[in-house]
């Protein structure tokens, strides 16, 4: 993780392409849907989220990228290491790195679908972070399973997409549950989105456990 950010702090690579790309995809979504009543709960949540996920393959793309560069990954694998503690460390590194692209992607999505921020942050704050820790974990273990192969984006994608479908799905109507009750001016309640909650925490604990298991066998082969 102390390699990845130092790295990253050089080069500002992963944050930079990252952050611009869901930025793009957040300004393109919003002008493709005509404004409108009730635009924000309808589209800004799976606007915000597919700008995240898919800034995140591009996130864990390039930073498995770098492991394979001077075959980096091998001085790790070779390193006393545990391998569920080098999995820590790349799920961390692509956890802040995706947190740090979020600070760009939401203020924007909350500017161009009128979302007001100050009313839905500290909710929406606690649905990112529970979101993004299960695209962190399932994607740096997935990602290592693509870092030998020559298309390894299209290859993540394809294989990482139907995983996450139950985060996805979780984190777009929790999502939306908040901006709907800030858009009809009520008070935020948690417990409308318990549900969704529960699922993302559970997806979490299973990804967590599941990288931290499999990474060893996944890099070893």
């Amino acid at each position: 993780m102390a390699k990845d950010f130092a790295i990253e702090l050089a080069t500002g690579e992963i944050v930079t392409t990252a952050g611009f790309f869901a930025a793009l995809v957040a300004v393109m979504a919003s002008l493709a849907f005509a404004a409108g009543p009730g635009r924000t709960t309808r589209v800004a949540p799976g606007a915000l989220w597919l700008a995240i996920l898919f800034a995140a393959i591009l996130a864990l793309g390039r930073t498995w990228q770098r492991e394979r560069e001077e075959s980096s990954l091998v001085g790790l694998l070779v390193s006393p290491a545990p391998r569920a503690a080098i999995w820590c460390g790349k799920a961390a590194g692509v956890l802040v790195f995706m947190m740090a692209v979020e600070v760009v992607v939401v203020p924007l999505v909350a500017l161009f679908f009128n979302v007001d921020l100050p009313k839905v942050f500290a909710p929406l704050a606690v649905v990112m972070l529970l979101g993004t820790l299960g695209v962190a974990a399932t994607g740096t273990l997935f990602g290592a399973m693509t870092v030998r192969t020559s298309a390894r984006e299209l290859l993540l994608a394809s294989v990482l997409f139907p995983l996450l479908s139950p985060a996805l799905l979780s984190s777009v109507e929790a999502t939306r549950e908040i901006f709907y009750a800030a858009e009809s001016g009520q008070p935020v309640d948690m417990v409308e989105v318990r549900e969704w909650l529960v699922l993302l925490l559970l997806f979490d604990t299973v990804a967590i456990a599941g990288g931290a298991t499999m990474f060893g066998a996944l890099v070893e082969d």
